[in-house]
């Protein structure tokens, strides 16, 4: 079934899925126009909230962004490459390939999304090297669907805002500690559930033998004549001997070592900016060298193309949903049919529908929040619960919003078509895992 059900939603995408980017303009032209049927705006009101609202997201873009470079940087530095490489060793059939792929990028997404994304797709493409006659798309389909498992981890956007000084929802609701959300029983249980259940079902997403499409060789040549280049020696001159130097590289690291411990015995909180600062120098040390970590950015900025251009448009998004008061007119649709405790299911489904638009946890944050939370409030509903249904609901739509797979695309070689049929038929299981997670607990 779960086979069927891939290959049918693989062609599907193949012929109606356009590129990301002119996904994002269909989408702004659909809320433009959906703002106007619903809300009773002039167009001018709607172009008004579009223009004003499109750079609204510079800084979290650069927050995102260096997510996933300093994210690519650690996941490419020597240490972790070898041990990537070993991983990639250890499957010896296909469906151990797949199985595996998954399992890890599910794990390394709770560490840190942007770490996450891009070992997965190192780990993909190591694999489809090693593990002849695996279907190369669907080995970085499942680097994407660990992808799932990111906004119960480490790294979640709407749990660290929730409990991050200073954030939308502070002065309405207060702070929502961690342990009400990222270490709740209930967050536990979804996250190990995501774990076990998604390698087993993208096992079953296998394709039959006659339709397995390899690793390109063409991309296996270029890889080889890139490592080739960058092992080209230079002369040893003072200023070659600096930028590789490794006393330098550590001395830095030991310094944002240092400042991190003292940030949090001072009382600081595990937010965006603290997530990245460890991920920065953490890859500076693993790298040993300045000029090693810079090309490991160069390398990892390739890959924030395509949210670079395409961040605006959903700010823009956001602005006209937020501003015309779509946003709240679906998340109160939801509220105003659930009680205390079927409020975190429709909750969730809101969230999914809103990630069609925005798929960004800050930006749910910030156009669901000022909803979904005093609701939830009033209901007596769990607060912790309550952001979290938020933050799963992004996460699971992302499987049929495909902004996030940019970067694993960016590494794989291939295109968004290529890789969305088996992450849309994730979404069913991925909403029964979150379902019973949030109606159990």
């Amino acid at each position: 079934m779960i086979k069927g059900l891939s290959k049918f939603f693989t062609a599907i995408v193949q012929k109606f899925l356009p590129d990301p980017l002119v996904f994002a303009m269909i989408l702004t032209l659909i809320m433009f126009i959906s703002g106007i049927i619903f809300t009773g705006h002039t167009p001018i009101d709607m172009i008004g909230f579009w223009g004003k609202s499109f750079w609204n997201l510079l800084a979290f873009g650069m927050q995102m962004a260096l997510i996933l470079v300093t994210g690519n940087a650690l996941a490419s530095s020597p240490p972790v490459k070898r041990i990537l490489q070993k991983i990639a060793g250890v499957p010896k059939t296909p469906a151990q390939a797949i199985m595996l792929v998954t399992f890890v990028a599910a794990v390394a997404n709770i560490i840190n999304w942007g770490f996450g994304l891009i070992v997965g797709a190192l780990l993909a493409k190591e694999v489809a090297k090693k593990v002849r006659h695996t279907d190369y798309r669907l080995l970085i389909a499942c680097a994407y669907i660990g992808f799932m498992t990111w906004h119960g981890g480490l790294s979640g956007s709407i749990p660290l805002l929730a409990a991050t000084k200073g954030n939308p929802m502070e002065a309405t609701i207060g702070l929502i500690p961690l342990g009400d959300t990222i270490f709740a029983p209930f967050n536990i249980f979804i996250t190990v559930a995501l774990i076990i259940i998604l390698p087993l079902m993208t096992r079953m997403m296998m394709p039959k033998d006659e339709d397995v499409v390899e690793i390109d060789p063409a991309l296996l040549a270029a890889e080889a004549a890139n490592e080739t280049s960058t092992d080209t020696i230079t002369e040893k001159t003072f200023a070659v001997r600096v930028e590789n130097s490794r006393i330098i590289a550590w001395l830095i690291g030991i310094l944002g070592v240092c400042y991190m411990v003292y940030y949090f015995m001072n009382g600081g909180s595990m937010d965006v900016n603290a997530v990245n600062m460890i991920m920065f120098f953490a890859g500076i040390i693993l790298h040993g060298s300045p000029v090693s970590y810079m090309q490991a950015i160069v390398d990892g900025a390739k890959g924030t193309a395509g949210i670079m251009v395409q961040f605006p448009f959903y700010a823009g998004i956001q602005g006209m949903m937020d501003l015309s008061g779509l946003g709240g007119m679906i998340t109160s649709g939801f509220v105003s049919i659930s009680n205390t405790h079927t409020f975190p299911i429709f909750a969730f489904l809101s969230s999914g529908i809103i990630n069609f638009f925005v798929p960004s946890g800050g930006g749910h944050w910030v156009v669901q929040g000022p909803f979904i939370m005093p609701a939830a409030q009033a209901l007596g509903a769990d607060m912790g619960k309550a952001a979290m249904a938020i933050a799963y609901g992004e996460a699971w739509m992302n499987m049929a919003q495909p902004f996030w797979a940019l970067p694993a695309l960016a590494i794989a070689g291939l295109k968004v078509r290529d890789i969305m049929g088996f992450c849309v038929t994730t979404l069913i299981v991925g909403a029964l895992i979150f379902g019973v997670g949030l109606a159990l607990f």
